[in-house]
């Protein structure tokens, strides 16, 4: 539940402070006061698209705040820790800046966050529903989406399956086309595989070879070099023709050291690391010969470590900068050419994927609009049983589902189904063509919202649905924007006092100019605007009762202070007592 809305620098509204509570809240004033400000606040709170202009001329940016108690909104609290926002004291601070110039930015439990995630956290806490919404009503798309949510969880799932597998059958359409028509595009393909493939197969590298061969003839290219450069060390550690050499040099320096052992230890331990030394001399001068020995000119191995690089080389150059490069094209060449020659088959699976998934849909299909039907009854009577609670006695609501057939196809494609052995035109959402339906009054035909209801009746009809379809949801916060347009009279006071009694179970927020609907308020709020002669400014006010019955008496009659429409607003808001829930007053701040 929404605790307290702050605005500041938003529109006309400098800076305010809401107070909420459980209950019914209305919020009144004149036109052009501000109202729809708050509405377009907590649409801000809500991710909704952010205008530059509606910052307050002068200000740099424009702020909203919003704080939620979330003792009993479990699943609100976890989308807030996993936003990276912290919980405190059972309340969260959601809050979004809007500039002047530039993007906008959101925050959630003091944790700054994109405002689409803004979005997913505070979705699930408030349905705000305005004018707007009565043509958004009038959609074949948005009736369904109604229906669907009056349905339940049973019928969710089902739709849900439904849309999965109707994405996977496109896939399967879509794939199947492409390889049908792409078969001589695919046999050429498989043609140039075929012939590299061959190709690599023919020379049969090992990973890593040409850099093997590389070093390899660079070896027996330069033997003779090699071998002089061996025997000069060799001769420079041991020589065979009697000449000073390395090990001559250190043997004599370790005797002369030896000799003076006793004398100092150091001297000592400089012998013994030169005879160590002496050893690995030995050791490496046979090394050294060894490897001399091994280094032989060999014209035919060197020619024939030219050709295979050469082999290599042309590999090298068509399907890799190295032979593991070429050894891995080749493993996945092989996979693909194995999936291009069963081009035959995978038709064939496609093919046999294709019909079990429209068989399936057929049934989810059948299923889903046999859900649809009970839910249609369902609402259409909870539908017409708030309507008579509006002032409209005599007004039903029914739903009508209907399907458009189409021609049996040669081939199954595209958007159709068949379903109960009737092809039928289907779609992401099924097959089931859902629209409202209005009777206003006895032994009237039922037709279309669009044709059979007047601004008032829609209003009421929608405000109807919403109250229906409340009733079914979760959603712990409503707030209705000047829903009651159209609307006066004895319907007004039925307005009211329906608004009042779906605030028993939710919080609800409703913008008015209807005295008749603000009487059933738990809280009144009034949006005053004030002028400079430069700025206007406006600000939310929480009225007493005194206050709440000149307020009523100005949404009456025009003015104030007029004896008749005190009495009249007296009168309503005696009228109206019994239905409000008589919570206390929380002042609004501005």
């Amino acid at each position: 539940m929404l605790e307290e809305l702050r605005i500041s620098q938003l529109g006309v509204i400098e800076s305010s402070t809401l107070e909420l509570g459980p209950g019914l809240t209305v919020i009144t004033g004149e036109t052009g006061a501000g109202k729809t400000m708050v509405v377009t606040a907590l649409g801000l709170l809500l991710g909704g698209r952010a205008d530059p202009g509606a910052v307050r001329s002068g200000a740099k940016q424009a702020r909203v705040e919003g704080v939620v108690a979330v003792s009993d909104l479990d699943g609100f609290r976890a989308a807030v820790e996993n936003a990276g926002g912290e919980v405190e004291e059972d309340q969260v601070v959601l809050a979004r800046n809007v500039a002047a110039q530039g993007r906008s930015r959101a925050w959630v439990g003091g944790a700054s966050v994109p405002v689409t995630t803004l979005a997913e956290v505070a979705e699930p806490l408030v349905a705000v529903h305005g004018q707007s919404d009565q043509h958004r009503l009038l959609r074949s798309g948005a009736q369904r989406s109604s229906l669907d949510r009056f349905g339940g969880e049973s019928l969710a799932a089902t739709a849900s399956s439904y849309a999965a597998l109707w994405a996977e059958l496109i896939v399967t359409e879509r794939t199947l086309a492409e390889v049908v028509g792409s078969a001589r595009e695919r046999a050429r393909e498989a043609d140039t595989l075929r012939f590299g493939l061959g190709e690599v197969e023919a020379v049969d590298p090992h990973p890593g070879e040409d850099a093997e061969l590389a070093a390899e003839e660079t070896r027996l290219g330069f033997a003779d070099t090699l071998r002089t450069a061996a025997e000069t060390a060799r001769e420079a550690l041991s020589s065979e023709e009697g000449a000073p050499d390395s090990l001559a040099t250190t043997s004599a320096a370790r005797r002369a050291l030896d000799g003076v052992r006793d004398h100092d230890p150091a001297a000592g331990e400089l012998a013994d690391r030169l005879a160590e030394l002496s050893h690995l001399l030995v050791d490496l001068a046979g090394d050294v010969a060894s490897y001399a020995a091994s280094l032989e000119t060999d014209p035919g191995r060197l020619a024939a470590v030219s050709e295979r690089r050469a082999a290599l080389t042309a590999l090298t150059r068509k399907y890799g900068e190295t032979i593991d490069e070429v050894l891995a094209w080749a493993e996945d060449g092989a996979k693909r050419l194995l999936d291009l020659e069963d081009t035959d088959g995978q038709i064939a699976e496609l093919e046999s994927r294709r019909d079990r998934i429209r068989a399936e849909l057929g049934d989810l299909a059948g299923t889903l609009s046999a859900q649809r039907h009970d839910a249609a009854r369902r609402l259409g009577q909870a539908v017409s049983d708030e309507l008579t609670s509006l002032a409209m006695p005599h007004a039903t609501v029914t739903i009508a589902i209907t399907q458009q057939d189409t021609p049996a196809p040669e081939t199954p494609a595209g958007p159709q189904l068949l379903v109960d052995g009737r092809w039928v035109r289907a779609g992401v959402h099924g097959v089931d063509d859902v629209e409202f339906l209005l009777a206003a009054n006895t032994g009237a035909d039922a037709r279309p919202l669009h044709k059979g209801a007047s601004g008032g009746e829609l209003s009421r009809v929608m405000l109807a649905l919403e109250v229906s379809l409340a009733e079914t949801g979760s959603v712990p916060t409503f707030v209705f924007d000047e829903v009651d347009a159209g609307v006066g009279g004895k319907a007004a006071i039925e307005v009211g006092r329906r608004l009042a009694a779906l605030a028993r179970t939710s919080q609800v927020l409703v913008v008015t100019h209807l005295p008749q609907v603000a009487a059933y308020a738990d809280r009144h709020v009034v949006v005053h605007k004030s002028s400079d002669g430069t700025v206007t400014t406006s600000g939310l006010v929480s009225l007493t009762d005194d206050d709440r019955e000149r307020e009523l008496s100005r949404m009456l009659a025009g003015v104030e202070d007029s004896d008749s429409a005190r009495a009249h607003a007296r009168e309503l808001l005696e009228a109206a007592a019994p239905e409000r829930a008589c919570l206390p007053e929380r002042p609004a701040r501005g």
